[in-house]
This record gives C-alpha cells, structure tokens and sequence, in this order.
C-alpha cells in the first residue's frame, strides 16, 4: 500500500512539478494544486494528515464515479463537497493505482500549451 513518500516520489517526477513547503506534501504545476495532505479540522485544532491525499479530479462526474465507485479509497468531507476534488485512503491504494490517480490530476491541472 502507498504513503507520503511514494506520493512525493511520483509527483516530482512529473515535469514542472512544484512541492510547496508544508508539514505534509503539497504539489502543483502551474501555480494550481493537484495533490496535498489532507488538513483535518481548523484553527489550532488543524492537523495535517499524511495518510490522506487531496487529490484533483477535474469534474462532479469523476468525483461521483470515484467516490460511488471505490467507497474505500474514496471520500469527501462538507468543506471539499463543492469542489471536484476527493480524498484518497492512501493506505488502501496500490502504488500503480496512486501513480494513474496522481498523473489524471497534474494533467488536467496543466495549463494548455
């Protein structure tokens, strides 16, 4: 099963990637997020969580698909519910699994050329 560093591994060798400082991980290309830990809670209680991803999924359709479809890998909480992005079990998901989910999301966070 996957974690932090197999994340880490496969996001920079994606080309333009950026990892922003963070406690967790946190990667973009093009100035726009793809995959970061999962920040759970708020104000002082906020803790990242490195056994979650946020991940990047494009639309509401993929989103449902996802979340319908693998109900042990994928979740949403209220905050992430209007935004296409879900949360990744990173613990229940293979690496080649997380490297095609990682590599769906930085694609469609690129800009066109």
């Amino acid at each position: 099963m996957a974690d932090a560093e197999d994340v880490r591994t496969i996001a920079l060798a994606l080309p333009d990637t950026v990892e922003i400082p963070s406690d967790g991980f946190d990667f973009r290309v093009d100035n726009r997020g793809f995959v970061w830990s999962y920040p759970e809670g708020t104000g002082r209680h906020r803790r990242l969580r490195t056994d979650v991803a946020v991940l990047f999924v494009g639309d509401e359709a993929e989103k449902q698909a996802l979340l319908r479809g693998e109900p042990d890998l994928f979740f949403t909480t209220g905050a992430y519910e209007p935004f296409a992005l879900v949360l990744l079990r990173l613990d229940r998901v293979d690496v080649p699994r997380l490297r095609e989910l990682i590599t769906d999301a930085w694609d469609m966070r690129r800009r066109p050329a």
